[in-house]
């Protein structure tokens, strides 16, 4: 563990910015760029950090939040029973540790396990009434997800009408929407002779082609699933295993690779198996799920906040294989960040073929003293993308050259810069790069930023390279003709776009500030800025040291914030946004929820479920009313906001400490919001 504390804080905020925009990538990206263990163990440093350092716990932590694939282009729904995460594991000892939980958990009664592949899709939640299919609902943040009824329907696997008669006529069951391996080859074939972006993975496939508008398109797509749990007052039985028996029954698609499992031996014969015979399979996978048989006994097992307690994944471990770089070639990012890639000799890797791995940045190249012509070892880190591992030296030849990381920009030319204490080179050209004025156009109409609606990174390209748009205030100059004529979908969809465009200009001052993309303004960063500084005028003429006495704004935030707003180019963008009536400042109501200081500075821990928000909304509700949202329970807590199913742990710990415990409705009293 690191000593200085200023070394731990640091690394506590390079930790959350890396989670942040990794989360980012795998929910709402659909496109992640490391594997699921590598994010675990970033999580859990972040975690064990944040527990033994609370003070330098930040209110908006990625320990605090759950990623969502929430499309808005689609209905909101609730769902009856949460969408929990499972616990992840990646070895035996692991697993043997869960069975030892479970085990004394029971008070050593006898149990079963159901052993079952875990399928690498995007996860479905259906529901059935008198045996027809009556709705269809994606994860999204787990309280809440995307209505895809219609696009589900296509779906020649999922049932629309079951049969049989001695099915419940009320029931939940859940599954993984798939794109098997020859679809989505055949796909990116089709999508790389179009000149369209390739998809990573099958699970990207099938995320995508799920959340798409047209259903005709999703039927085309041939996507497949498999239901692993069902729920219900009246299920036909209390044994899970036998449960999703009759759902095979009443012709769902249910996995002929479940077995019920007596003993950690005959778990342990599972995973192996399996660990060999998944690439056989026509389908994605990534691990094994383990789950208690029993639903009572799994009811007795309860829930932490954030898993059940009667189930776990064992994730596979990567695969890995031999082939030759040919060269390296270089991307340029949204804030400029160049990342260098591998071309590779085609390699067959956990189902697709491989010919690109990141390299991610000059160290990596150098710690692998990398030469144009080795033979690499490359490994797919959670099956999804491929990163070169490791060099076979012996096989070098003679005349081999190092590889030797560029200088200059490969979109602009502009020499790259590297600041102090950064492993990443970066275009500075900020204003004038392609791959950056792009990028953050694509920023600025995020969700979290402006939420412009039905534009996304392909629109923005052929807008840009049309020459329609330059920056994002040009947004504002375009019409429902000139975004028609690019003729991609018709004079619907433009209109579409220019009405979103039109409503983002009643988006709140803190959200524009985050929208224009200044280097390490995040949301949080934006929030505190605005409530700081309550006008875009302000924050243009606030000094270094005036920037620095925010709460939670550091020196490089400070001197990034300065930067900005000392180019001409940005302050004219500005203008031109305030021009075109965007919110320049916080509404008065917005300054007295900033100002309203209810908690006064207290720390809150926030475990369970809950009726009236969603846990994200009691977040931003403790920091609109001057709390701070913690991740674990310390000397340093001064509340514990209790749901439903909260972790007992917690619970303990809070009561030993004397720490306030209040209700949900308590805490909606507290803030005058009963």
């Amino acid at each position: 563990m690191m000593e200085n504390l200023d070394n731990i804080q640091e690394r506590i905020a390079y930790l959350s910015k890396e989670l942040e925009v990794h989360n980012h990538n795998y929910y709402v990206l659909n496109s992640p760029t490391i594997s699921d263990r590598e994010f675990d163990m970033l999580m859990q440093e972040l975690q064990q950090l944040e527990e033994q350092f609370p003070q330098y716990a930040q209110p908006n932590s990625p320990t605090q939040r759950v990623g969502s694939d929430i499309n808005h282009a689609f209905e909101q729904v609730a769902h009856t029973y949460p969408m929990l995460s499972l616990g992840n594991t990646y070895s035996m000892e692991e697993v043997e540790a869960f069975y030892t939980r479970v085990k004394q958990g029971l008070g050593n009664a006898p149990f079963d396990i159901v052993g079952e592949l875990k399928f690498d899709g995007t996860s479905i939640s259906l529901t059935y009434r008198d045996g027809q299919l009556v709705r269809a609902v994606t994860r999204g943040d787990g309280t809440k997800g995307d209505n895809v009824t219609r696009n589900t329907r296509t779906i020649r696997s999922i049932p629309l009408v079951l049969k049989g008669n001695d099915y419940p006529s009320f029931f939940e069951i859940r599954g993984e929407v798939l794109m098997p391996w020859s679809t989505f080859e055949k796909l990116n074939e089709e999508r790389e002779a179009q000149g369209d972006a390739l998809f990573a993975n099958p699970r990207n496939a099938a995320a995508g082609t799920l959340k798409l508008q047209n259903p005709a398109m999703v039927a085309r797509r041939g996507l497949d699933a498999y239901l692993y749990y069902m729920l219900g007052e009246n299920l036909p039985t209390d044994n899970h295993y036998q449960n999703l028996q009759k759902a095979k029954e009443w012709g769902f698609k249910v996995s002929d690779t479940m077995r019920v499992l007596h003993n950690l031996d005959e778990i342990k014969a599972f995973i192996d198996y399996w660990d060999v015979e998944r690439r056989n399979l026509p389908v994605a996978t990534d691990g094994i799920v383990l789950k208690v048989a029993s639903i009572a006994q799994q009811e007795e097992l309860g829930y932490t906040a954030k898993s059940p307690r009667w189930a776990i994944a064992y994730k596979f471990q990567a695969e890995e294989a031999v082939t030759r770089l040919n060269s390296v070639s270089y991307q340029v990012g949204r804030t400029g960040t160049i990342t260098p890639v591998a071309n590779l000799d085609p390699v067959q890797l956990s189902g697709t073929v491989v010919r690109r791995a990141s390299l991610h940045n000059e160290d990596i190249i150098r710690s692998l003293n990398l030469h144009i012509g080795d033979m690499v070892h490359v490994e797919k880190g959670g099956e999804i993308i491929p990163k070169i591992t490791g060099v076979d030296a012996d096989c070098r030849e003679r005349d081999s050259q190092p590889v030797e990381f560029i200088r200059n920009c490969p979109e602009c030319g502009t020499p790259l810069v590297r600041e102090e204490g950064e492993a990443a080179w970066y275009c500075p050209n900020v204003n004038h790069c392609p791959p950056q004025i792009k990028g953050r156009i694509e920023h600025f109409i995020a969700r979290k930023a402006m939420d412009i609606d039905s534009l996304g990174p392909e629109t923005i390209t052929q807008f840009y390279e049309r020459g329609m748009v330059s920056n994002a205030a040009d947004l504002y100059t375009l019409s429902v003709e000139r975004v028609a004529s690019l003729k991609m979908r018709g004079q619907k969809w433009a209109q579409n776009i220019i009405d979103s465009i039109e409503r983002s200009r009643q988006v709140p001052y803190a959200r524009v500030l985050f929208a224009l993309g200044i280097r390490y303004v995040g949301e949080t960063v934006a929030k505190r800025l605005a409530a700081a500084f309550p006008s875009m005028e302000q924050l243009r003429d606030a000094t270094l040291d005036e920037l620095m006495a925010v709460p939670d704004i550091g020196e490089s935030i400070a001197n990034s914030v300065v930067e900005y707003m000392n180019d001409i180019d940005n302050l004219l963008l500005i203008e031109r946004l305030a021009q075109y009536g965007l919110q320049m400042k916080a509404e008065e109501k917005e300054a007295v929820a900033v100002s309203h200081d209810v908690l006064q500075g207290a720390s809150v821990v926030i475990s369970g479920t809950f009726q009236h928000h969603s846990r994200d909304e009691y977040k931003a509700l403790i920091e609109q009313y001057g709390g701070r949202n913690v991740a674990s329970v310390s000397g340093a807590t001064q509340y514990l906001l209790a749901g439903a199913n909260m972790g007992p742990a917690k619970l303990e710990k809070a009561t030993r400490l004397g720490i306030k415990i209040i209700s949900e409705d308590e805490f909606l009293q507290m803030i005058g919001q009963a």
